[in-house]
């Protein structure tokens, strides 16, 4: 059975772009530091290679790993596939967590595109809508 190895992205600015999805799942930044650069130099990478690369790892190998690779173009429409968010537990509503983790992901750049609150069946749906800083929607639920 497969198991999931990267979430990628195409971007722009693909550090930017890994470091933005970083902070949000509190990863720290990883950037072509010594001795990381040396040892990518020295398997045939160009510095040139990596300027078109990002990466947002989790440390413990427990969140995803998502990799961000130089996009040929610009982006024209919605993603065919996008992330699903969950707000952290803790104090308050459901609601008032949401909004808390809302303006948390817009402080770091994200943008919000719409607020839904519907019935889908009998369930009930509240979730925002958002993109990240070069446009790849994504939802906290």
């Amino acid at each position: 059975m497969a198991t999931l190895g990267n979430i990628t992205f195409y971007a722009d600015d693909p550090r930017r772009l890994s470091h933005f999805w970083a902070d949000v799942f509190g990863y720290p930044h990883v950037d072509w530091d010594e001795p990381l650069r040396s040892r990518l130099l020295a398997s045939g990478l160009t510095e040139a290679d990596l300027g078109t690369r990002g990466l947002a790892e989790d440390p413990d190998g427990k969140g995803p790993r998502l990799f961000f690779h130089h996009a040929d173009g610009a982006k024209r429409t919605r993603n065919r596939v996008h992330l699903d968010l969950r707000p952290p537990d803790g104090d308050g509503s459901r609601r008032e967590r949401l909004d808390a983790e809302k303006d948390r992901l817009v402080a770091l750049g994200a943008t919000v595109v719409r607020f839904i609150d519907q019935q889908w069946g009998p369930w009930p749906e509240q979730y925002y809508q958002l993109q990240d800083p070069e446009g790849n929607e994504f939802c906290l639920e």
